[in-house]
């Protein structure tokens, strides 16, 4: 595999009313900094979102939602914990997960318990380039959450690390690439804004685990949420005097993007 194939703006556009119109219920175990901000991503998109947290109680929710969302961005044991209960009764349940492994590379203790997750076999993976090459084992990780390599130079790990898992792949950056280890797909949509609010890419992730429910084709809808947050990113940033402002429009431009805007956006 060595050409990425552009994003349709048809093909996006379907996924995106198909989203819209199921409303999945997205059972998010995230990180503490970003958990309203995700919750408002996902209701912007016409999601159902439930920050469910409790040991006590996240297996049975697990079972029963549409979707889960895993970031392990601040965790700590209680919160593995509850990650390993949760991810267990999804994989029991057929309820598709998806892992958002922040960080991963640069800590040992989020590393190797993101490692441990794969073996529960989870249906998207999305983080940056440092993360998802060293997710693959091929490298050591950015600085922090950052990524230190551009979204290009991890191509190669994300379809090694597709191909591994049986997982798609979409790893964020200038250029988004999306991957189930047999097909390529790219979105170069964006805004450097996105990056100046928090939670951002955290949100992506929960969006990208409300697409995966009932998709017919996991690439087409991973790579479709993307999208829904690269061009709202675009809207946001013409409307925006600077991050506080964007963050609202962003929430906007989520919920109002149309067929029409990707059309312009996307190739056809």
């Amino acid at each position: 595999m060595s050409e990425s194939t552009p994003l349709t703006s048809s093909r996006a556009a379907h996924e995106i009313v198909r989203v819209r119109a199921a409303a999945p219920l997205v059972h998010c175990l995230t990180n503490s900094v970003v958990t309203p901000f995700t919750a408002n991503v996902l209701l912007a998109c016409g999601c159902a979102p439930a920050m469910v947290v409790a040991r006590e109680e996240v297996a049975a929710f697990a079972a029963v939602a549409s979707a889960l969302s895993v970031n392990v961005g601040t965790l700590d044991s209680h919160q593995a914990e509850a990650i390993l209960l949760a991810v267990r009764a999804a994989a029991e349940a057929g309820t598709p997960w998806t892992l958002d492994p922040v960080a991963v590379g640069a800590l040992a203790y989020r590393t190797a318990f993101s490692h441990e997750l794969l073996a529960f076999a989870p249906a998207a993976i999305r983080g940056n380039a440092s993360e998802i090459i060293a997710l693959a084992g091929l490298g050591h990780g950015g600085r922090g959450v950052d990524s230190t390599a551009g979204s290009d130079e991890a191509v190669s790990a994300a379809v090694a690390l597709a191909r591994r898992t049986g997982a798609v792949v979409a790893v964020t950056g200038a250029t988004d690439y999306i991957t189930d280890g047999e097909r390529l797909l790219s979105v170069a949509n964006g805004h450097p804004l996105l990056q100046r609010v928090t939670g951002t890419g955290c949100s992506l992730s929960a969006l990208v685990a409300a697409s995966m429910a009932g998709a017919p084709d996991r690439l087409h809808a991973a790579a479709s949420a993307c999208a829904w947050m690269a061009i709202a990113g675009e809207q946001a940033a013409e409307q925006a005097a600077g991050p506080g402002s964007f963050a609202v429009a962003l929430l906007d431009a989520l919920a109002g993007l149309d067929a029409p805007t990707l059309e312009r956006r996307l190739p056809a």
